[in-house]
C-alpha cells in the first residue's frame, strides 16, 4: 500500500482541498450615468465701449465649424437706421469660447448707415450671406417711399454682403429691384439668420410695409445657390420680424412677431416658402412684439426618428416688456412646447439661436436691453430636453 502524500500547498491550491473560500460578492449595481451640464457666456459687445449701443444680434455655424457672429454698431445713438449705424462681424473657431477682434463688413460714410443683419449659409458652396438694410441718409423704416429702383434715395434699399473666406472679407450687391414691390414703402431683412431648405433652396425672411401701413411677410428665395434671388408671395397682414424652419415632413414653418396679440404667429408652407397658410396666433408662445428664432434640433435626423420633430425656439417670454428670456423645445414639430429653461429673468431683447458642429447650441442675444450682446453655448442638458427617443 502506497504511503499517502503529503498535502502540498500545490496541491491544495490546484484541487481547493482545506481552503476556506470567501463567498462571493455580488456585483456592484452599475451607477446611472451623470449627463454632463454644459452652459457657458462670454460678452461680444458692451455699449458705451467704442460705441454708443450694440444691437441687433446674428449668428451662424459655418460647415467647418466656425462661429459666425454679426450685429448692429450704433456710433452715436441707440436709434434704429437711418444714422451712423455700421454692421461688425466676428470669428470664433473654439466654439464660442474666445472671438477674433471685431470688424465692420459694412461701414458708410456721409450719413448713411446699414443695420438690421442676418446670416445665411449655402452648406454646398461654403458662401456666408449677410442680409442688411441700406438707408439713404434720412431714410429709416417709417420714412421709406415708394419705388425699388437701385439708386434711389427715398427707398431703404435690400443689400447683401458676402464671403467666401469664412466671413474674413465681404462683397457687397443690391437686391432692391429683384425683391421689393414698387408699390411697398419700408422693407427690411428679418435679422438673426435665414435657413437652406434640405433640397438647397437658401431662404431669407422680409418685412414691409404697404402703403395702407399694413405689415406683411414674405420669403426671399434663391435656387441657384445666390446667384438670383425672388421674392415668395407675401403672407399677412399682422406680420413683422419673422423666421422660417423646414419641418421634418418638408413643410416650411414661419414664426412671426406681431403687434396685434402678445402671442407670436404662425403659418406653413408646402411649397419651399413660395406661399404660406393664414397666421394663427399660438398661446403657448407669448411674446412682447420681439424679434426671436427657432430651428430644427436635429436637421441630420431621418424623417421617421422622433428627434427629427424636436425644435428649439428662443425669445422674450412676456406679454408686458422685453425680459425673461427663454429657450424653448417641443417634441412635435412645434404643436407643443413642454420644455422651458430661462437664460435670463432680467431685460433682454432679441435673440438668435444656431446648431453648432457637435450637436450643442449657440445662442446670441441681447441683454439688459440694450446693454450688450452676449453669446451663450448650451446643450440639451441644461435644457433639461426630455423627448422621447423612440
Amino acid at each position: 500500500m502506497k504511503a499517502a502524500r503529503p498535502l502540498t500547498l500545490a496541491t491544495l491550491l490546484a484541487t481547493g482541498t482545506g481552503l476556506l473560500t470567501a463567498p462571493a460578492t455580488p456585483a456592484a449595481e452599475p451607477r446611472p450615468a451623470v449627463r454632463p451640464v454644459l452652459y457657458e457666456s462670454t460678452d461680444l459687445a458692451v455699449s458705451g465701449q467704442g460705441a454708443h449701443t450694440y444691437r441687433i444680434p446674428a449668428l451662424t455655424t459655418l460647415p467647418d465649424g466656425t462661429l459666425l457672429a454679426a450685429y448692429d454698431r450704433r456710433n452715436d445713438s441707440a436709434s434704429d437706421l437711418p444714422g451712423n449705424v455700421d454692421v461688425m462681424v466676428r470669428r470664433s473657431t473654439d466654439k464660442g469660447r474666445t472671438w477674433s477682434a471685431p470688424r465692420a463688413a459694412v461701414d458708410y460714410d456721409g450719413g448713411v448707415g446699414a443695420g438690421d443683419p442676418s446670416l445665411v449659409v449655402d452648406r454646398t458652396t461654403g458662401r456666408v450671406f449677410l442680409f442688411h438694410a441700406y438707408a439713404p441718409k434720412g431714410i429709416g423704416f417709417g420714412t421709406a417711399g415708394a419705388g425699388n429702383a437701385q439708386d434711389s434715395t427715398t427707398v431703404l434699399h435690400t443689400d447683401y454682403s458676402y464671403s467666401d473666406d469664412g466671413g474674413r472679407s465681404w462683397r457687397h450687391r443690391r437686391l432692391t429691384h429683384a425683391l421689393k414691390d414698387p408699390s411697398w414703402r419700408g422693407i427690411f431683412a428679418s435679422s438673426g439668420s435665414g435657413s437652406q431648405l434640405a433640397r438647397g433652396r437658401l431662404l431669407q425672411q422680409y418685412a414691409f410695409r404697404k402703403a395702407d401701413g399694413s405689415m406683411w411677410a414674405a420669403s426671399a428665395y434663391s435656387d441657384d445657390h445666390g446667384a438670383t434671388w425672388h421674392m415668395g408671395t407675401p403672407v399677412g397682414p399682422r406680420m413683422d420680424e419673422n423666421k422660417t424652419v423646414e419641418l421634418a415632413d418638408g413643410r416650411v414653418m414661419l414664426n412671426s412677431r406681431t403687434s396685434s396679440t402678445r402671442r407670436r404667429l404662425v403659418a406653413h408652407s408646402r411649397d419651399g416658402g413660395l406661399t404660406y397658410s393664414t397666421p394663427v396666433a399660438d398661446d403657448e408662445l407669448i411674446d412682447p412684439t420681439n424679434n426671436a428664432s427657432i430651428l430644427r434640433y436635429d436637421p441630420s435626423a431621418p424623417a421617421r426618428q422622433p428627434r427629427a420633430h424636436w425644435l428649439l425656439f428662443s425669445n422674450a417670454a412676456s406679454t408686458g416688456a422685453r425680459k425673461n428670456l427663454t429657450v424653448r423645445a417641443s417634441c412635435d414639430d412645434g404643436e407643443s412646447w413642454p420644455i422651458a429653461r430661462t437664460v435670463t429673468p432680467g431685460p433682454a431683447a432679441y435673440s438668435t439661436l444656431t446648431r453648432l458642429t457637435d450637436g450643442t447650441f449657440g445662442l446670441l442675444y441681447e441683454s439688459g436691453p440694450y446693454r450688450k450682446i452676449v453669446f451663450a453655448r448650451f446643450d440639451g442638458a441644461w435644457l433639461g430636453l426630455d423627448c422621447p427617443a423612440s
